[in-house]
């Protein structure tokens, strides 16, 4: 198959790259580099250093013997992205081009603004172009679990639900509630791959995942093929976010009550959950949502295990709550549908527990590095303000 990664420099698109060409398929990436930039904007950096782009195409070339087409540009950009479907004719586009941090989306209207434009606009255009050049073509849209909010019942996996209106029975959209700007766009988009799935026939995969959290997969054996790993208070997850408390000697600050929960991921699981569905399509026409997750924490226990994992290594740390800077559920119920996945075979053989060792592992050698930026860590972005 021919993959077009749009967002290939990210957290996701880096090992998602690695992971489909080492499985023998022709991948083409964009991205304008955005993710590097705003992380240096708010004080901080991957943990790990990252080699250019040309860099990285070369040590996948040498390393893992695969071919990448990275393209140092703008998916928002209409023209070129039309132009590199034309040349390219992929089988999938792999959605990954959007501002992904709730906080930065909530730092000002500047933020607000740029995070509804980008993340809109990129989407927009690439149902557009897809129907314009050739309307077959798979789009594969990342978007998180965080759209549902979190609600007092339990979240199909499906867009639609039955609701009885006026005595008559229908279909509605599954209620949701973004948490941030971000989640907003997020939910914009799902609205729109809906729309234009019934108006143009687009065939479409639309993922809810969970957090995802860890260093490494099977193609990330060496150094020059590291994916990025961000642990601020904007762009780091919130397991990346312990486990860098915890080798700089820091308290684990889990926010408000720590009862926030949610569906979790690991790396290692969440590309082989995509090649899944990238090998998979759903039917040409068909809108497919699918809940993209393995395992269940709330942050309270999340902490619990970095916490576990690093004193096994000798780090001392303790746990202490801060103030929560966003507006959320501290405590709620959490019981979402999981169905596709397993239905097409995919396991996952990760677990958070043996996973965070390994992070800390990889991250103690960089902590010099670390202490350059621990001062990004604490939230300073606050919703109400």
């Amino acid at each position: 198959m021919k993959i077009l990664i749009l967002g290939i420099d990210g957290y996701l698109g880096w090992p998602l790259a690695l992971k489909m060409g080492s499985k023998g398929h022709e991948v083409i990436g964009i991205d304008n580099l955005s993710t590097r930039k705003f992380s240096e904007e708010v004080g901080s950096d991957s943990a790990f250093p990252l080699p250019s782009p040309s860099d990285r195409v070369k040590e996948a070339k040498k390393i893992l013997g695969i071919n990448i087409d990275f393209y140092v540009k703008d998916a928002n950009d209409m023209e070129f992205l039309k132009e590199t479907i034309r040349k390219h004719k992929p089988d999938v586009i792999v959605h990954f081009a959007e501002q992904r941090s709730a906080p930065y989306s909530m730092k000002d209207y500047n933020h607000a603004q740029y995070t509804l434009d980008n993340n809109l606009g990129t989407t927009l255009k690439l149902i557009y172009a897809v129907n314009e050049i050739d309307p077959s073509i798979h789009i594969l849209k990342m978007g998180t679990m965080g759209e549902y909010g979190t609600p007092s019942l339990d979240i199909p996996e499906s867009p639609f639900v039955e609701a009885n209106i006026n005595n008559k029975k229908d279909k509605i959209i599954f209620p949701r509630w973004g948490g941030s700007i971000y989640h907003w766009s997020k939910i914009f988009d799902t609205d729109l791959l809906l729309y234009f799935n019934q108006i143009f026939g687009l065939t479409v995969t639309d993922i809810m995942q969970g957090p995802v959290y860890g260093t490494r997969t099977t193609e990330i054996t060496e150094e020059g093929l590291r994916t990025r790993f961000d642990f601020d208070e904007t762009w780091g997850t919130v397991v990346n976010r312990f486990c860098v408390e915890a080798v700089l000697g820091l308290p684990l600050t889990p926010y408000g009550k720590g009862g926030q929960t949610r569906g979790f991921i690991s790396l290692e699981d969440s590309m082989e959950a995509l090649r899944t569905l990238i090998e998979n399509p759903p039917k040409t026409g068909e809108y497919r949502l699918v809940h993209q997750f393995a395992e269940i924490y709330s942050v309270n226990k999340i902490a619990e295990v970095v916490k576990n994992a690093a004193e096994s290594l000798g780090m001392s740390t303790e746990i202490k709550h801060v103030d929560n800077p966003r507006i959320e559920a501290e405590e709620h119920y959490y019981n979402p549908e999981i169905k596709i996945l397993p239905s097409l075979g995919f396991k996952p053989k990760k677990n958070l527990k043996d996973e965070v060792k390994i992070i800390l592992e990889d991250l103690i050698p960089y902590k010099s590095r670390l202490e350059r930026y621990k001062d990004s860590i604490m939230p300073k972005t606050k919703w109400k303000k």
